[in-house]
């Protein structure tokens, strides 16, 4: 029977952490993780732990977090390791070449899409602001690009009507996840195949910006509705309201024609608020305001309904 693999793992968020809970429940062992230094978090703004982090203490693996993995000490350090692998899920550092070369067998990542449909930081939001109806995840062999590496193993899914970057960053996890695990074999023993990417196919997927939120009511209802959704949980969409942001959680296009001027408000019920768009309408079902919390219509209405009166204008107007 082939020897388990020493493998050091490195990543961060949520997303990491169920890539590295998939490799625990294999024969292979994690002989190492590293991760991003301690964030401050919550309101108290305490030093908290990645998932990755908390994961990895609760399973007596040692834990690293240098700030470069650039610096020749942190270089040694993984060297000492002696890897046969290094498993990099959303880290957050870049590998330098010296990095890259270290473990036996290199390094691969777990990249969240059908590379190289979107290479760089927010492949999941893209794909849903773009309107794509498939996305996936990538097991790539790691090159001094970004996200530039032959690819070994890919595993895709489709994008539902009602996903937003939360439920789908949670498939994707998954799959992502059990992606990894049916790779190791291949990598092991050399089987498995690896493809080149199609440059001329990339899209690069640019770091979300909190000012995406802004919704441009002269837009298509359903361009709008793909904003909110690829927004939620965050930077989450917003709009005007008088002097007042109003974010928007969820909303969903309707098959009706757009009568009044973009941003106005052309019904609302507890079903929703309908927004005219440049084309078609926009109901608004889950809203908050400053200070308060995300509501559902109906209790929006009940508490504020002189603000989402017919004939009202959202945004900018």
């Amino acid at each position: 029977m082939p020897e388990p693999l020493n493998i050091v793992f490195a990543g961060t968020p949520d997303f990491a952490a169920a890539s590295l809970q998939a490799l625990l429940e294999t024969e292979h062992k994690v002989i190492a993780v590293y991760t991003q230094p301690d964030r401050p978090a919550g309101r108290g703004r305490k030093l908290t732990p990645s998932p990755v982090k908390q994961l990895a203490l609760e399973h007596g693996i040692e834990v690293r977090q240098p700030l470069s993995l650039r610096d020749p000490e942190a270089q040694e350090g993984l060297a000492a390791l002696a890897p046969d692998l290094m498993v990099v899920v959303a880290y957050g550092l870049l590998l330098p070449k010296a990095v890259l070369e270290t473990p036996r067998l290199g390094c691969i990542n777990v990249h969240a899409s059908l590379l190289p449909r979107w290479r760089g930081a927010a492949p999941i939001h893209r794909a849903l602001l773009a309107g794509d109806s498939e996305t996936g995840v990538t097991i790539m062999q790691m090159d001094e690009g970004l996200d530039t590496g032959d690819m070994l193993l890919k595993a895709s899914c489709p994008i539902l009507a009602d996903d937003t970057s939360a439920t789908l960053h949670d498939r994707l996890a998954t799959i992502g996840a059990r992606a990894l695990v049916d790779s190791l074999a291949g990598i092991r023993d050399g089987s498995i195949a690896r493809e080149s990417q199609d440059d001329s196919l990339a899209t690069y997927a640019h770091k979300l910006e909190k000012q995406e939120g802004d919704l441009d009511w002269q837009q298509p209802a359903e361009q709008l509705a793909r904003q909110v959704r690829g927004l939620s949980p965050w930077p989450v969409a917003f709009t005007r309201l008088g002097e007042e942001i109003l974010r928007i959680w969820a909303a969903e296009a309707l098959d009706s024609p757009s009568h009044g001027l973009p941003g106005t408000i052309v019904a609302a019920d507890r079903n929703g608020i309908q927004v005219a768009c440049g084309e078609g309408v926009l109901r608004l079902s889950k809203l908050q305001l400053p200070g308060g919390k995300a509501l559902e219509a109906a209790a929006m209405l009940n508490a504020r309904r002189e603000s989402f009166s017919i004939g009202t204008r959202l945004g900018n107007a």
